[in-house]
């Protein structure tokens, strides 16, 4: 067991989801993600009956039973009716690295609110990776493990270079500078917090580009907990994206639709 990164009053339980096995504080709702940092859900409104509901209005109709609503799910997934799935929400508490949180940002439809290192003074928490990668050698956009020469004295060098960052931070706030530059020497690997509000349909988008091979390895462990989250509030239409939705052969993809899609 490990402690909640968020909380950190709670020790964690382990959850398998995908063929992943990852830490989860049922205290508030938290997966632990990277080495310092978590995805929690703190509010969800709506869900697959309000999807159906959402569809339904077209005719004045209501909900007819759950397998005519699963069904009707499937076939709006299946022929691309997208409007329905964007009358629920889910609201996430997400602690992740900056460079994590500008790939995010880029999904534009959702609202996002972050701390801001104008108001308040960073913590020392930074991240830091076990392994270093190497370019694809095929796809520019990605990267893949490989042997590294010297790789813990690269790691090393990572650390000390953040370690050196942080103290001309703290030094030049001890000498009076304002927060809002004395930042501006901190790298990347900081981590940030943010609130990001959701429908459905957009998630999916996200879930769609941040689960692929090209998708930068963090942000896709990022990726792989928000789907647990969408699974566990909606898992009709969950299902139904599975079948019809997601794009991909990742092995967590494929994974996710040997457990969850019936045969």
């Amino acid at each position: 067991m490990a402690r909640c990164s968020r909380c950190g009053k709670g020790f964690t339980m382990e959850i398998e989801f995908g063929a992943r096995k990852w830490d989860y504080c049922g205290r508030c709702k938290s997966i632990n993600t990277l080495d310092k940092g978590f995805v929690a859900l703190i509010e969800f409104g709506g869900g697959d009956t309000m999807v159906v509901r959402a569809a339904r209005i077209s005719y004045g109709k209501e909900l007819k039973g759950d397998e005519q609503d699963r069904r009707l799910i499937k076939y709006m997934m299946k022929h691309h009716h997208g409007t329905p799935f964007e009358h629920s929400l889910f609201i996430f508490h997400v602690k992740a690295p900056i460079f994590v949180a500008r790939q995010w940002f880029r999904h534009r439809i959702g609202s996002f609110n972050e701390i801001s290192g104008r108001y308040v003074e960073y913590q020392e928490e930074f991240y830091i990776p076990k392994k270093l990668r190497v370019p694809h050698p095929e796809n520019k956009q990605a990267s893949v493990e490989a042997y590294i020469e010297n790789e813990e004295e690269l790691i090393r060098i990572y650390e000390e270079s953040i370690k050196r960052s942080y103290e001309a931070y703290k030094r030049l706030i001890q000498s009076g500078v304002a927060r809002e530059m004395a930042r501006a020497v901190l790298p990347l690997a900081l981590y940030t917090q943010f609130y990001w509000s959701v429908n459905p349909r957009s998630l999916m988008n996200f879930l769609n580009l941040r689960l692929q091979e090209d998708a930068q390895w963090e942000i896709r462990q990022y990726a792989e907990r928000i789907a647990f989250f969408f699974y566990q509030m909606m898992p009709w239409t969950f299902s139904a994206f599975l079948e019809f939705g997601i794009e991909g052969k990742t092995d967590f993809i494929e994974n996710l639709k040997k457990q969850y899609l019936k045969a």
